[in-house]
C-alpha cells in the first residue's frame, strides 16, 4: 500500500517499449461540483468504498477555516481523519519529504487537498511518493491544476535536479470535489487568474500543431480539442466570469476541469501549455533569482498569451479584448510587473524548458522582444 512508485511510474516502461502503439490516458474518475459540494464528501468516500483514515492537507487561515468544516462533517460521520497543515510559503524537496514522513505515521487510505495551487501540489506529490490516491477539493478556480497530474514548474524543476525527474511525477486526482460555494467566494484576483490561465489554450495548442509538422511531436487532435473548447467556453462568458457569483464559479471550474482532463489526455502539459507558459515561467525564475516583482501564474499567461498569439499570426487583439471583458490585465503595470522584467523573461523564455514552439531555439533579441511588448500594449 505504501511505497515511493505510483501506477503511472511504474507503466512508464512499458509506454516506452510500445510508445507508438499503446496510449494512456489518465484522469479523474469521479467529479462532484456544485454548491456545499464539500459538505457531501462522507457521501462521496463511501460512494467511493473508502473506509479508512483520511489525512486532510491544508494551508493558512482561510483554507484552514474550511478544512476544519470538513472535517466537521467527517466526525459528524465517525471517520477516522488527521489534518495537515502546509505552513511552508513555496515548499521545497525537504518540505515534502518531512510531510510524507507525517502521512506515514499516520497511514492513511486516502489524501484530500483543501485549497489553491501550493495546497494541491504538495498534496499530489505526497500521494505519489506515498503511493496513494487523492481528491482534490480546489477553494479557488485560479489555474487547471486542479484536475491534472501537473505541478508548478519551479518545483517540478527543484526536485528534478535533487531526486531525480521520476520523483516529479504525480497522478491526476482520483476525483474532484468542487464546492462552488467556496470557490465564488475566493479573491477577485483567482478569477482572473483563471480566465488568463484558460485562454492560453489558444497559443498553447498552436505551439502544438507546431511542434507535430516541425519535428513530428505526437499530437492527439481530440486533447487538443479539448483544450480548445475550455477557452471558448470562458471567452463566450468573458463579462459574466465575476466574483461571489456561483455561475462564474461553476462556468471557471467546468473549464479548468476540461483543460485538465485535455492533459490526461494528451499526456503531457501540451495542449494547455505552450510559449506563453516559457514566459510566465521565465518571469517567475527571475522574481527568484533577480528579485523583480511576480504576480498570479494566470494574469502572467494570459499577457503571455496576447504577445505569442501576435507571434503566431493570430487575432491577439480579440483575445485582449476578451481578456479585458474578463478583467483580466492586459498590460505589465495593471498587473505590476517590471517592463525590464518582461523584456528579459521574453529573451530567455525559449530555454526555460525542452518544447518547441513559436519562440523558436534561438529565441527573441532584446529589440524584438521590447517590439513585440510595445506592438501589443503589453509595455508602452
Amino acid at each position: 500500500m505504501y511505497g515511493t512508485m505510483n501506477s503511472w511510474k511504474q507503466l512508464a516502461p512499458l509506454m516506452e517499449k510500445y510508445v507508438d502503439k499503446l496510449e494512456f490516458i489518465e484522469s479523474p474518475r469521479y467529479i462532484f461540483f456544485g454548491p456545499k459540494a464539500l459538505e457531501r464528501t462522507p457521501m462521496i468516500l463511501r460512494a467511493l468504498e473508502i473506509r479508512g483514515t483520511i489525512m486532510i492537507i491544508t494551508g493558512g487561515t482561510h483554507t484552514y477555516k474550511i478544512a476544519e468544516k470538513l472535517a466537521d462533517r467527517l466526525d459528524e460521520e465517525n471517520w477516522s481523519y488527521e489534518i495537515l497543515k502546509v505552513t511552508t510559503k513555496m515548499p521545497k524537496t525537504k518540505d515534502i519529504e518531512n510531510l510524507v514522513e507525517k502521512g506515514r505515521s499516520v497511514r492513511p487510505e486516502l489524501l484530500i487537498g483543501v485549497g489553491g495551487g501550493r495546497i494541491l501540489d504538495v498534496t499530489k506529490l505526497m500521494a505519489a511518493w506515498l503511493g496513494l490516491k487523492y481528491l482534490s477539493a480546489p477553494t479557488s478556480a485560479s489555474h487547471d491544476g486542479v484536475a491534472s497530474p501537473c505541478i508548478n514548474f519551479l518545483l517540478s524543476r527543484q526536485i528534478e535536479s535533487e531526486k531525480g525527474p521520476e520523483w516529479a511525477v504525480a497522478e491526476a486526482p482520483f476525483a474532484i470535489i468542487a464546492d462552488t460555494e467556496i470557490i465564488k467566494n475566493a479573491p477577485s484576483e483567482t478569477f482572473k487568474a483563471g480566465f488568463g490561465d484558460l485562454i492560453s489554450k489558444i497559443t498553447a495548442v498552436k505551439d502544438w500543431e507546431l511542434a507535430s509538422k516541425l519535428r513530428a511531436e505526437r499530437y492527439s487532435e481530440y486533447a487538443a480539442s479539448m483544450a480548445l473548447l475550455s477557452a471558448k467556453i470562458v471567452m463566450d462568458h468573458a463579462n459574466e466570469i465575476r466574483p461571489g457569483f456561483e455561475e462564474s464559479a461553476r462556468i471557471l471550474v467546468k473549464a479548468l476541469i476540461g483543460s485538465g482532463v485535455a492533459i490526461s489526455i494528451a499526456g503531457s502539459s501540451r495542449p494547455a501549455s505552450g510559449s506563453e507558459h516559457l514566459f510566465s515561467h521565465a518571469l517567475d525564475i527571475l522574481a527568484a533569482e533577480k528579485g523583480y516583482r511576480n504576480t498570479h501564474h494566470g494574469i502572467q499567461v494570459a499577457l503571455g498569451t496576447i504577445m505569442m498569439a501576435d507571434l503566431q499570426g493570430q487575432d491577439w487583439k480579440k483575445i485582449r479584448e476578451k481578456l479585458m471583458e474578463a478583467g483580466v490585465p492586459v498590460t505589465a503595470k495593471e498587473a505590476g510587473l517590471d517592463r525590464k522584467a518582461v523584456i528579459e523573461a521574453l529573451t530567455i523564455a525559449h530555454k526555460i524548458r525542452d518544447r518547441f514552439t513559436i519562440l523558436g531555439t534561438s529565441g527573441l533579441t532584446e529589440a524584438a522582444a521590447k517590439r513585440l511588448a510595445e506592438r501589443t500594449g503589453v509595455i508602452s
